[in-house]
């Protein structure tokens, strides 16, 4: 009862402020809409901005609330990603996902072997390519993958899909949405001891992008913690498998491709400067410190490293724990990387959240897995 009295006391003081809240995220819309050079933020911040300025008005009346959730999400999201889709304009990455795509079909490899130009590199790894592949703006389905791992992860929020960091790249490139969604959702099975399925959820993560690879660990520690050795084995075997057979077949067959493009590029080791360049710490002492760059590589292998060894030391029990691990961990890396910009906030972000909607104990959901179904998934 005393549980269920403060869930709803929170709620309450949630909604007597979601007319602030939309308020401020339409003075930061069109904000960014002011301050941006880039075309597709300012049509962003224009439109958003209307957007939630709306919602914020309609939030001030009881029963309005839902209806102006829904105008936010419409102005935050849909309205602008269809303009932007329909006038062809979007961030640089969603043109490198739709190249690599192409690439993927006509030459067998989505790496071009020796890029000069920024559009020639494509810093993600192969599985990305598959979205290019599909028809249509890469984004539909960048933005359809997130929407559906987060449904399936039990995180679906109108306000999160709204909030600026997601609503911004789910309108405008929206690479690392799938992945952070797919994370979720890997955390959440493993909280409720489906080895298997997790294994390949987050085996699939990591076939995308190098910042789903720190949620195998933290996941393994959470099984091994819930279930036992056998299935966090069972675990790091699907996962590395699924990983390893989506991402080793490109690497060997176009290694220098792979290794100027995936590992040179983001950590600044080409002649070509990475376009992600947001003033955040790593970025700071990369440019203004004499040896920042190797600093800041070093600050980044510290933090792995000491998030490692709080897995050993205090392992996560719950998704909740789990997913805050990841969130700390992750928001550390991000402003440590000398390459950054603060898109890649959305990771954070999206996993507290994922934090928060848990409850103590760990998933709504988590129900034990019967050991015959559980070898079925492998």
């Amino acid at each position: 009862m005393t549980k269920s009295l403060e869930r709803y006391v929170r709620h309450i003081r949630y909604v007597r402020h979601e007319r602030y809240a939309w308020a401020g995220c339409a003075v930061v819309a069109l904000g960014l809409a002011l301050a941006s050079d880039l075309g597709p933020h300012r049509v962003w911040g224009v439109v958003a901005g209307a957007g939630y300025a709306v919602a914020a008005v309609l939030a001030c009346g009881a029963r309005s609330r839902p209806a102006a959730r829904v105008v936010a999400v419409a102005g935050a999201v849909v309205v602008p990603l269809v303009s932007l889709v329909t006038a062809g304009l979007g961030q640089l990455e969603v043109t490198v996902v739709d190249g690599s795509g192409q690439l993927l079909l006509t030459t067998g490899s989505p790496y071009v072997a020796d890029p000069t130009a920024v559009a020639d590199f494509n810093p993600y790894l192969p599985g990305m390519a598959l979205f290019g592949v599909l028809p249509g703006d890469a984004r539909w389905w960048l933005g359809g993958a997130f929407v559906v791992a987060l449904a399936a992860s039990g995180l679906h929020r109108a306000w999160l899909l709204a909030c600026p960091l997601v609503a911004l790249p789910l309108a405008v490139g929206g690479i690392d949405l799938p992945v952070v969604g797919l994370m979720c959702l890997g955390v959440v099975l493993a909280g409720q001891g489906r080895s298997g399925r997790a294994g390949l959820v987050l085996g699939a993560a990591a076939a995308l992008k190098w910042t789903a690879w720190p949620a195998l660990p933290v996941a393994l520690a959470l099984i091994a913690v819930r279930r036992g050795g056998r299935p966090a084995l069972r675990h790091a075997v699907v996962a590395l498998s699924t990983a390893t057979a989506a991402v080793l077949p490109f690497a060997l067959a176009n290694p220098a491709g792979f290794y100027r493009s995936v590992i040179a590029f983001p950590l600044g080791l080409t002649n070509t400067t990475s376009p992600a360049a947001s003033p955040l710490p790593g970025y700071l002492l990369a440019t203004y410190v004499p040896g920042g760059r190797v600093i800041a590589l070093v600050l980044l292998a510290v933090s792995a490293l000491l998030i490692a060894v709080s897995l050993v030391v205090q392992a996560p029990g719950t998704v909740r724990a789990a997913a805050a691990r990841l969130a700390h961990g992750l928001g550390l890396a991000m402003a440590l990387m000398p390459a950054t910009r603060f898109g890649y906030l959305v990771y954070p972000l999206v996993l507290g959240a994922l934090a928060y909607r848990m409850p103590q104990g760990g998933s709504t959901t988590v129900t034990p897995v019967a050991p015959s179904r559980e070898k079925a998934l492998v």
